[in-house]
């Protein structure tokens, strides 16, 4: 069965895996399970994600550029080797101060 999600037991970089685009957002599935995901994401400078809410709680690492993230109407800036937790049920959107990538990691629970 064909997947989605990255070799197992095979090395990689989070920046070296997935290129930027042209006025676009692209993710790729580093682990998708039932239980939680692990997604690599790179977006072009002034690209974003508009407001919206999440059911689970979930670890947004940046791993290369700078982003505003904005939670529950506060802004957070973050660069390179930063990390905030995105609460559940609390609006929240990103928005692309310059290109970046980013490793966003949700883990589901009741």
């Amino acid at each position: 069965m064909a997947t989605n999600e990255f070799e197992k037991g095979k090395k990689f970089s989070f920046n070296q895996s997935i290129d930027y685009a042209d006025k676009a957002v692209i993710s790729k599935h580093i682990l998708k399970k039932e239980i939680g995901n692990i997604t690599l994401f790179s977006f072009d400078k002034g690209e974003g994600l508009s407001e919206h809410t999440a059911p689970f709680d979930a670890l947004l690492f940046i791993s290369e550029g700078k982003a505003e993230v904005i939670l529950g109407g506060k802004s957070h800036l973050l660069e390179s080797n930063e990390s905030i937790i995105m609460p559940a049920h609390v609006s929240h959107a990103l928005h692309a101060i310059e290109k970046f990538k980013m490793v966003l990691v949700m883990i589901k629970s009741e």
